[in-house]
């Protein structure tokens, strides 16, 4: 499949047209950027990280729990072939154990577990600095119906259930992670973008040592030997 023009450059990926007007390539990029991109910097080799760790977990989201995703073809270290989607503009945040933001709104110390998985969403809107809505901003602003809503909570609950128990076998902790989906022509909501380093907190499941891109938002040094932990526990490599 022949890459063509470049459509867009996001802070993680650059998106191009492909020969197959359904189908885009994405190459995964190392720049890293935290606080909506107040700060900025680089994770050497992070980009075929994410790119082979998303690859890795969407097929197995796939073939495991049936839950369709983008994820066509991976061609290169940094390179996939993706199914064209127009994303739904919401980043739907799931959270197991509180840290972040959950922590600083609710006052919980980092690392309390919660009784129950909470389900956020968020306006993708970086002007904005991503604004946290619910289900009724959402239906006021035309951003998903009702019944795209159900399924997005659905696909992430269900997400959330396999990726616990998924990675617990290799001693992460899935502290919380972001997603977000994407509808076909047809309509049809499915999994998008990534599941990676820079959209889970991940913590080692014995030392709770992050394996994530905390280690670069918050200046604790190790990024890249970390996010390359996570590639060889995953895939062995």
């Amino acid at each position: 499949m022949e890459k063509l023009e470049q459509l867009y450059e996001g802070k993680a990926k650059k998106v191009y047209r492909t020969d197959d007007p359904n189908v885009y390539l994405v190459e995964y990029k190392d720049d890293a950027t935290a606080g909506n991109g107040a700060k900025r910097g680089t994770i050497l080799g992070k980009g075929a990280v994410n790119n082979k760790v998303t690859n890795h977990l969407m097929r197995q989201l796939e073939a495991r729990e049936g839950i369709p995703t983008h994820y066509v073809q991976e061609l290169s270290d940094r390179e996939t072939l993706v199914k064209r989607v127009a994303i739904v503009p919401l980043e739907v945040i799931v959270r197991n154990i509180a840290a972040g933001s959950l922590s600083k709104r609710l006052g919980l110390p980092e690392g309390t577990p919660l009784k129950t998985p909470v389900l956020e969403y968020c306006y993708k809107n970086d002007e904005l600095g991503d604004p946290m809505v619910n289900e009724y901003h959402i239906a006021a602003m035309g951003l998903a119906t009702k019944a795209e809503l159900e399924t997005i909570a659905d696909y992430s609950f269900r997400v959330n259930r396999f990726l616990c128990a998924y990675l617990k076998e290799v001693g992460i902790d899935l502290v919380d992670f972001k997603l977000e989906f994407g509808r076909l022509d047809d309509g049809t909501i499915i999994l998008a973008d990534e599941i990676s380093p820079d959209t889970c907190r991940f913590w080692d499941s014995k030392t709770h040592a992050h394996l994530d891109k905390d280690l670069f938002r918050r200046d604790l040094g190790g990024a890249e030997e970390a996010y390359q932990e996570v590639q060889k526990r995953l895939l062995g490599q």
